[in-house]
């Protein structure tokens, strides 16, 4: 369980909301990477924000891509906007909060993929070599490293990638449904001559995606002061480096790495005795406890959840996010095989239904502890609660028992127990004048 320890080291601060209560966002990622023009988009469904709402979950990435929004310099798709517009409103009717993923893989189409026009690509003529069966090598190949070099610094490409956000913020800045922008999807640059790779990756945080990030804030906040702000560092993070980000000057900063090891996005299976995951959140929460920002992981997941080690895999990640996140996007919610959450029947994949468990989306109140033991089936919360008149809520995915909830302290819960195959809503009321802890317990029924 995730404890508030006083001679703990430093760790990143909760995520709040503006009445000041403590938020977890629990989610996964929602795309279409296969659809263009007319068709783009059609593969996002309301199914997919009903199952996971369904579930018990409370937040979605909506991966947009720049290459379908302007498709020519100036040009803006209104069939596009329309179409990310109409996901929101269903995002919305099913209480799912939505962080708008301004989404690359290796740079964009004239690399094979999604994300940056063609008509802002630059390569210099450097050449490029497709890897099919390694897309990430990609990133290393010197016309792609070529494109992310002019994109942070040639002043007619900031200027339209800035236009680009400032448009999307003055569109969505008010919908209901959108809790916050994601800057960019895991960017990468190019390796100087004699620079390894950490190197490099610690440079580009520093020297281009800091200042990238602070252009693209100051352009947002032209159309949109409320809604937060996700930044990525390069996607190097996941083996274990910490980041050489600098100061984002936004007072409403998410840090956004993702959460993925290199031998299980080939396919391998996870290996404990390897401490990945101890040494990338060691690694991982130095700069956001530094700098005063929360953690949402953007994205994580193994490509093959069904290999031996793979049950132990989602027990260790949840409970290492649990310490230091407010939340998490698994990859990817869609209906079939490989990364997908769940099948096309709906039912969850191998080992991925341990993402479903009871959690606190908002907590009226300083948490002192909170985590889920998978063995009793129990969740627990501890806060100190001021004693003003507000509310906590906690969220119960459907079970074959359904679950009980009991409150010690300050404070009343309602309701006391959720059926069967139900997914469950639980609020918790404090006493108006009555500070005081809390503890909220959350069990399986027997």
């Amino acid at each position: 369980m995730a404890r508030a320890d006083a001679d703990a080291p430093p760790s990143p601060p909760p995520l709040t909301d503006d009445r000041g209560r403590t938020l977890t966002l629990r989610g996964w990622n929602v795309e279409d990477k296969t659809h263009r023009g007319a068709d783009a988009l059609s593969a996002v469904t309301e199914r997919h924000f009903r199952d996971m709402h369904h579930q018990g979950f409370n937040f979605a990435r909506l991966l947009v891509f720049w290459d379908d929004l302007e498709p020519r310099p100036g040009h803006y798709s209104v069939r596009y906007l329309r179409k990310v517009e109409r996901i929101l409103d269903w995002a919305h009717r099913w209480r799912v909060q939505v962080v708008i993923d301004a989404h690359q893989d290796v740079f964009g189409p004239e690399f094979g993929h999604r994300g940056v026009p063609e008509w802002a690509t630059r390569t210099d003529g450097l050449p490029f070599t497709p890897h099919p069966e390694d897309w990430f090598a990609e990133y290393f190949e010197p016309a792609v490293q070529a494109a992310f070099e002019h994109l942070y610094q040639d002043r007619d490409l900031q200027r339209a990638q800035t236009r680009m956000w400032q448009l999307l913020a003055r569109r969505f800045a008010h919908h209901p449904a959108v809790f916050g922008y994601d800057l960019i999807n895991e960017p990468m640059g190019r390796l100087r001559e004699g620079e390894d790779l950490p190197a490099a990756a610690r440079r580009i945080e520093s020297e281009q995606l800091t200042p990238m990030y602070n252009r693209i804030a100051d352009a947002i906040r032209t159309a949109d002061r409320h809604n937060w702000l996700f930044v990525e560092p390069t996607p190097i993070v996941g083996e274990g480096l910490p980041t050489g980000l600098g100061r984002i000057h936004d007072p409403k900063v998410v840090y956004a790495p993702h959460f993925y090891n290199a031998t299980m996005e080939a396919g391998g299976d996870y290996d404990p005795s390897a401490r990945w995951i101890e040494n990338y959140e060691n690694a991982v929460t130095g700069y956001p406890s530094t700098q005063h920002i929360p953690v949402v992981v953007g994205e994580w997941g193994p490509r093959d959840s069904s290999l031996p080690n793979m049950a132990r895999f989602y027990g260790d990640a949840l409970t290492s996010l649990d310490r230091y996140s407010s939340g998490w996007a698994g990859y990817v919610w869609c209906y079939g095989g490989g990364y997908c959450a769940v099948g096309e029947d709906g039912r969850f994949r191998a080992n991925k239904e341990q993402t479903a468990r009871p959690y606190a989306p908002a907590v009226a109140g300083t948490v002192r502890e909170r985590g889920y033991d998978p063995l009793a089936r129990t969740f627990r919360l501890v806060y100190d609660s001021p004693g003003r008149s507000d509310v906590s809520e906690l969220s119960t995915p459907p079970t074959g028992v359904g679950w009980r909830v009991s409150v010690r302290g300050p404070a009343v819960a309602w309701p006391r127990a959720v059926p069967a195959g139900e997914r469950g809503t639980v609020r918790v009321w404090a006493q108006p004048g009555a500070s005081g802890r809390v503890t909220v317990t959350v069990s399986a029924r027997r």
